[in-house]
């Protein structure tokens, strides 16, 4: 069975801001790993509304298409709103978007990819700083 991994915003954020293609990054070695990408609405819609480029929003329109998306369902919102109130009582509040992205990744048993120290306050969260 695969390891599903979700990259948060900032990963396609930082590899544009480098210059780099992150989808290239996320190939490299994907035969000799047992990996799988996902994404989820908040990181796409996070990623896409910074982008300037009309041509570069549609190259990552067009992949995000074709990544296994973890869908937001209600049980998802749910999950983020509990998450968001348990960290909120232990005097660690969480920006919005990062408990929702974390809810998704936790319902699809997902480690996500990120340089964000947030997620590591997240129970359960597998969070992994780069790919091995």
């Amino acid at each position: 069975m695969a390891n599903l991994i979700l990259p948060d915003s900032n990963v396609y954020i930082g590899a544009v801001r480098a210059g780099r293609d992150p989808f290239q990054q996320f190939a490299a070695g994907i035969d000799d790993r047992d990996w799988e990408f996902a994404t989820c609405g908040m990181v796409m819609l996070e990623v896409c509304r910074g982008q300037r480029d009309p041509n570069l929003l549609k190259r990552f329109r067009e992949r995000f298409a074709v990544m296994i998306i973890i869908p937001t369902t209600s049980q998802i919102w749910e999950r983020a709103a509990q998450l968001a109130w348990s960290l909120d009582r232990q005097g660690r509040v969480l920006p919005a978007p990062d408990l929702l992205i974390a809810a998704c990744a936790l319902q699809a048993n997902a480690a996500v990819l990120t340089g964000d120290a947030h997620f590591q306050q997240i129970p359960g969260l597998r969070v992994i700083d780069q790919l091995k």
